[in-house]
């Protein structure tokens, strides 16, 4: 167990060496068209909502080990194909096992962190591994997106080479793991599917899963149409070709902004509270879709430097107050549910929208306002019920 703390955050270190993160829809776009782009993407959250659930199951019932082994695998099969494809079909092959690795990732690496500081009887020191994990993980997407940025100059396929790179060290130190101890499924399903259901009457719980799923469509947005944007924005000044770039030094400052941020979020949190912190990460996500609705400004790509702030004021403090309240046999099944959740929304909310992109050019400012601007609308009200329901959620 010990072997798998110091591990873990080299684990989530490789998970997020991801070159491609700021030009795969630049890349995408320019082999293929604009809304054939974002359907890869909706290709990719199809993948893994397919298998969210059933890779939870393997989780909870084959072992943390083995699961994420498997994503290595996927990772690395999946990054050799989109480096080698110039097809609809391959590409679409190559986001299918991204999507797999993906959900097998998803859930199995948190439950196998809790269960290894429960083995030692250290649970309470979870929020401080999550925090730590995720300044590994988001160093490793700084240091990523810069790279990936000046290889797609010289072509588009590079970032996905140098991520197949990165899935061969995964896969090394997934086979380093050891399986923590944990409570297998009672093997009786209508046991199983009782504890998930008390999960889903829990207060705090429900009202945490549906911040979640809110928190990951809204996290993905400036994902999906930020890269777009970007190259919009730089070809009105005359630099469209320099869009990779840009766009990878964008994403860097983002993530390295995201780190520092998380070096006082426990200061922020232990402030205002948990709610109050959760609900500051959603309203600054809401922000910055608004903006990308309202202005076509290059300034905006300033703004876009605090997409991934949102996260390290959320998502280890989620981690750290939902996990004591799982219980072994559900847990991965749990959290591959909420993720399951989010990217069905985004998804079918992605279909929508690529019906009003354009099919044989570039996605237009015009285009990114209305579909961003939908967005902001929706998440508004959202952010209101969860305002109002937030004290009744017990989060503290």
């Amino acid at each position: 167990m010990i072997r798998n703390l110091t591990l873990y955050p080299w684990l989530k270190l490789t998970q997020n060496l991801a070159f491609w993160q700021a030009t795969w829809f630049l890349y995408f776009q320019q082999e293929l068209s604009a809304a054939q782009a974002i359907l890869l993407y909706v290709v990719y959250d199809i993948a893994t909502t397919v298998l969210e659930v059933p890779s939870g199951y393997m989780s909870d019932r084959l072992g943390r080990r083995l699961t994420l082994i498997f994503a290595a695998v996927a990772t690395l099969a999946g990054t050799l194909l989109l480096t080698v494809g110039s097809t609809f079909a391959v590409f679409a092959g190559g986001q299918i096992l991204l999507g797999a690795a993906s959900a097998f990732a998803s859930g199995t690496d948190t439950s196998l962190l809790f269960e290894s500081l429960s083995a030692q009887s250290r649970a309470d020191e979870v929020e401080a591994h999550e925090l730590r994990a995720w300044r590994f993980g988001f160093s490793a997407l700084a240091l990523s997106a810069v790279i990936g940025g000046a290889l797609a100059l010289s072509s588009g396929a590079l970032p996905f080479a140098a991520g197949a790179v990165a899935a061969i060290a995964l896969l090394l130190i997934t086979l380093r793991l050891e399986e923590p101890p944990h409570k297998r499924p009672s093997g009786d399903r209508l046991d199983d599917l009782r504890a998930l259901r008390g999960n889903f009457t829990h207060p705090t719980l429900l009202w945490i899963f549906a911040l979640s799923l809110l928190m990951y469509v809204f996290s993905h947005i400036p994902f999906v149409f930020g890269q777009p944007f970007i190259a919009e924005a730089m070809a009105q000044l005359g630099l469209r070709a320099e869009a990779p770039l840009i766009s990878g030094f964008v994403s860097a400052i983002m993530m390295v902004l995201s780190v520092l941020v998380s070096l006082i979020a426990p200061r922020i949190r232990k402030r205002i509270g948990l709610a109050a912190i959760l609900l500051l990460a959603f309203a600054m996500q809401i922000g910055l879709v608004s903006a990308l609705a309202l202005s076509g400004s290059a300034l905006v790509i300033g703004l876009l430097f605090l997409r991934m702030v949102p996260n390290s004021l959320s998502q280890p403090f989620i981690q750290a107050r939902i996990q004591p309240l799982l219980e072994d046999g559900t847990r991965a099944t749990y959290l591959s549910l909420q993720s399951l959740t989010g990217r069905l929304v985004f998804a079918a909310t992605l279909l929508f929208a690529s019906g009003s992109a354009s099919s044989d050019a570039n996605l237009s400012f015009a285009q990114i306002h209305t579909i961003a601007g939908f967005y902001a609308l929706a998440g508004g009200f959202a952010l209101i019920a969860l305002a109002m329901t937030a004290r009744n959620a017990r989060l503290e």
